[in-house]
């Protein structure tokens, strides 16, 4: 299944800009990349909604183990395998790997930062309701925009500053009227840590979006969905070691067997967490990659963030977590935000739909006169 990928691999002069426009709108015409991106949407609602939910029922259930949670967020990529087995015996190439030696360096990089992120956010889930760590971490499409303004250049509109400024306000709100749903049990000094780590999570997970996409710019290769996948196994890869690691220092492949015992579920329940938790963030990571790839940052920045009212909603139903005035107003400044940055790229797009087709139209015409 090979796609090519249609952005540009670096920064494009004034006098090829006009050229480059003229082909960006016959993008969304290929139905082949609309069907791939949808199916890395609908790959990334399901880990986004899901992988939260989950790792919330572990640590509720008396899980206490950040590293193996963190270790567990990425542990599936050996799901990608068999899918890339088939499409090498399907396709005519000769070598197993099409990886480059810069994407190989990168997806390690980025790997790293992704085991790193994914433990700072197992420590806020572990001590912050599913409704709040959802919040801050919708924040990410603040830091996406910042980053991505220094990263692959992506000039800041009115809309986009708006959206950082709400997303931001929102965190206030919470962090002013913090302790109002600390969860019953919980230090004061846990929750704030739970608090600082989510937004530490934001902050990475908002780096690694741009880092991804300038990673596909500076490769000069087609990216084909093949290669998203082994892109994504080097980076589910090197933040497994890196966590298992962690575990290995902090003796937790000793623990699972006794914590599974005292699991509040049930110890087959304890192995069932574990296992839909891998798989659900999987679908995360292969989603959000692959969203970079046929489309941009941005878009993997706006389904995370559509993730939070669908997430909200669950863990008021399943966890019956308190929405208290607070969290709605933080809330709405999150949808608000999010809105605000979809409109304007949206009308971003128009526009350059429109200069594209006008430069077009002398080609067209001059052809006609021939």
């Amino acid at each position: 299944m090979e796609i090519e990928h249609h952005r540009q691999p670096e920064l494009q002069s004034t006098a090829t800009t006009a050229t480059a426009a003229a082909t960006e709108p016959t993008k969304p015409l290929n139905v082949k990349c609309l069907l791939l991106l949808l199916l890395n949407v609908i790959l990334l609602l399901i880990g986004g909604t899901g992988s939260p939910l989950l790792l919330r029922v572990y640590f509720l259930h008396g899980g206490n183990r950040k590293w193996f949670t963190s270790f567990l967020q990425t542990a599936g990529f050996p799901f990608l395998l068999p899918p890339l087995l088939f499409s090498f015996l399907r396709s005519p190439r000769r070598h197993i790997f099409l990886m480059s030696p810069f994407l190989l360096i990168s997806s390690i990089f980025i790997g790293l930062l992704t085991g790193i992120g994914n433990l700072f956010f197992s420590y806020g889930i572990s001590y912050l309701p599913v409704s709040t760590s959802s919040l801050l971490l919708s924040t990410q499409l603040g830091f996406t925009a910042v980053f991505a303004f220094f990263i692959v250049k992506q000039k800041f509109t009115a809309s986009s500053i708006n959206a950082v400024m709400l997303l931001t306000f929102g965190a206030v709100v919470l962090g002013v009227h913090a302790n109002g749903d600390r969860p019953e049990g919980e230090s004061q000094a846990k929750y704030y840590i739970g608090f600082l780590m989510t937004i530490a999570a934001a902050v990475l997970y908002g780096l690694v979006l741009p880092l991804v996409e300038l990673m596909y710019a500076k490769s000069k290769m087609m990216i084909s969905y093949s290669l998203v996948m082994e892109i994504q196994v080097v980076i589910g890869l090197t933040a497994t070691i890196f966590c298992a690691v962690g575990m290995t220092i902090n003796k937790d492949f000793q623990a699972i067997s006794r914590e599974s015992h005292h699991y509040g579920l049930g110890e087959t329940k304890y192995y069932m967490v574990m296992f839909f938790t891998t798989i659900i963030t999987q679908c995360f990571f292969l989603g959000l990659v692959g969203t970079i790839n046929y489309s941009s940052a941005l878009l993997g920045g706006v389904i995370l963030a559509i993730c939070l009212p669908i997430t909200e909603v669950f863990a008021v139903f399943f966890f019956r977590e308190k929405f208290d005035g607070e969290k709605g107003v933080a809330v709405a400044l999150s949808l608000w935000g999010t809105a605000s940055y979809f409109y304007g790229e949206y009308n971003a797009y128009r526009r350059s739909k429109s200069v594209a087709m006008k430069a077009m139209l002398p080609v067209s015409v001059s052809a006609s006169a021939k």
